[in-house]
């Protein structure tokens, strides 16, 4: 190999390594030249997942890189962590002189790990719970999808897809109609985030007893800006939630968040993005906090800069 020389003694000016390990002294003694790069993209193997599947992108890597058979041996203990770096710890010393002996040794001793992997049909199994938010399905989703080698992009987005409840498949797969996971992942960034913040105030709001005194601590109550400062739109905020809304790039609350309902509503106020009388859309804190999100993840850039219109 150019890439390869010849190593008859260490950088000291001594006799080569000779420290106990499988390999032949034939193999220890060539060592890559200083040009060469180890691949980064290759994810360590902890002895789950086929092992065939893991030489052959292993050695695919490699060889594009230009190594030769000792210097896959040489650098094949790096690519390995956790159960498998103790089966190769435990190799014979001196019993390794070809790759083609060690891969055998390593497919056959992890052979059974194979059985245990999903395979790319098993994502048509994963359904996003009646209850679950969209963050929590995608995140579960992604973590099965890992694990499977090879996975055509095609395959993991007709299953994610698919897996939706239909309220957030159907209608914002049509209008998006996102060709890639990143496309995907992209289109749903403000429904989640949608989600979070809901969940967030959910959490944040105090639990009354359904009596009068907990009724008047509930008309008392307003909601506590998220940000210390805002953007400033070159749009009315009315505006903005009814394109967004129309876009499907947010839905409307089933319910008012943190606002209590009133038993006589101000009917010369009324929030876009609540639905209802009572406040207006430039004073819910709730719909400033939702937009300064979609805003600075860059969501409204169109809506940014110049004057308001």
């Amino acid at each position: 190999m150019h890439n390869e020389e010849a190593r008859p003694e260490n950088e000291d000016g001594g006799e080569p390594d000779d420290s106990p390990g499988p390999f032949t002294a034939e193999v220890m003694n060539f060592v890559l030249s200083k040009r060469f790069t180890l691949p980064t993209t290759l994810t360590p193997y902890d002895g789950l997942g086929d092992p065939k599947k893991y030489i052959k992108k292993f050695t695919s890597i490699m060889i594009v890189n230009g190594a030769s058979d000792k210097v896959l041996c040489h650098y094949f203990p790096s690519y390995l962590d956790g159960l498998a770096l103790d089966w190769f710890c435990s190799l014979p010393a001196d019993s390794i002189s070809r790759f083609r002996d060690l891969s055998k040794l390593f497919e056959e001793h992890f052979a059974e790990s194979a059985i245990y992997l999903h395979d790319s049909k098993y994502l048509n199994t994963i359904k996003q719970g009646q209850h679950e938010i969209l963050k929590d399905y995608m995140t579960r989703f992604t973590k099965v999808a890992m694990s499977i080698l090879d996975l055509h992009p095609e395959v993991e987005l007709h299953a994610i897809k698919s897996g939706l409840r239909p309220e957030n498949s159907q209608e914002a797969i049509a209008v998006a109609k996102p060709k890639t996971m990143a496309e995907f992942r992209e289109k749903k960034k403000g429904q989640i985030d949608i989600e979070e913040l809901l969940q967030a105030r959910k959490i944040e709001k105090p639990q009354y007893r359904k009596d009068d005194k907990a009724q008047d601590s509930k008309k008392n109550f307003k909601p506590t800006p998220r940000y210390e400062s805002y953007t400033q739109f070159n749009t009315k905020r009315d505006d903005i939630i009814k394109e967004i809304l129309n876009s499907k790039l947010i839905k409307p609350p089933r319910k008012a968040g943190n606002y209590p309902d009133s038993r006589s509503p101000d009917k010369s106020k009324y929030c876009t993005f609540h639905q209802k009388h009572n406040h207006t859309t430039d004073e819910c804190v709730i719909t400033k906090d939702l937009l300064e999100r979609l805003a600075r993840q860059g969501h409204l850039d169109k809506y940014i800069g110049g004057h308001m219109k």
